[in-house]
């Protein structure tokens, strides 16, 4: 079973900062604070890291990062080993590679295949943050296995679409781990909706995956 560690690096909540807040379109206007933004918008890392530096410079010292971190990992610790199974038998594969959690000051949480890694946020709730790390290492089980066969079929636009949506099932299967509700992005609507009902239909990932790239090559993500 892959093993999640709990980590806070301060040059990547930089980068974080500054490259979410050069990416608005992609997170969205309300995640990236005004001040951040300012800092950060139209400059290099480079440039704005001095001034990033000092606005995070509070937060980045106290002590509530490292509590925090402690206890996400502590609650993650209580519901790993289930998550695991449920996941390897959804997905029909074990994902075998060891993840590394990154606290983010921002309020948008990447993750990364190369290297395994993603970030949850300081100003999640526990239930928030254990969400977040089932949400991304489902992204990692579906990158491994599933990817690159879907990008054949619909290319990697939908591909990526239909990855997101496929966290609906995050809904159905382990909202008892967490409580808290994996939400859809936007245009994600009505796709999230067909997966819901087709698993519910029938739980067989693979016939699922094939439903949806069948769906997706005639009517495109809406």
């Amino acid at each position: 079973m892959p093993n999640v560690t709990f980590k806070f690096d301060k040059e990547k909540d930089l980068w974080n900062n500054w490259d979410k807040s050069n990416n608005v379109s992609l997170v969205g206007e309300y995640q990236i604070p005004d001040s951040i933004k300012k800092i950060c918008e139209g400059k290099s890392l480079e440039e704005a890291k001095p001034e990033l530096t000092k606005a995070l410079k509070k937060i980045h010292s106290s002590s509530l990062i490292k509590l925090q971190i402690k206890s996400v990992e502590k609650a993650w610790s209580k519901i790993e080993k289930e998550y695991f199974h449920r996941m390897d038998r959804i997905m029909k594969h074990k994902y075998e590679k060891d993840c590394t959690a990154y606290l983010t000051t921002c309020r948008y949480s990447p993750y990364y295949t190369n290297g395994d890694w993603f970030m949850f946020g300081f100003f999640y709730s526990i239930p928030a943050a254990l969400l977040t790390c089932g949400h991304e290492i489902m992204h990692f089980y579906f990158h491994k296995f599933y990817w690159d066969d879907v990008k054949k079929e619909i290319g990697e636009e939908k591909t990526w679409h239909l990855k997101e949506a496929l966290t609906v099932i995050l809904n159905l299967e382990f909202r008892d781990l967490w409580f808290a509700r994996d939400e859809s992005k936007k245009g994600h609507e009505e796709l999230r909706k067909f997966i819901s009902e087709e698993w519910k239909k029938e739980k067989d990932f693979d016939k699922l995956l094939k439903k949806c790239v069948d769906k997706l090559k005639v009517e495109g993500v809406k």
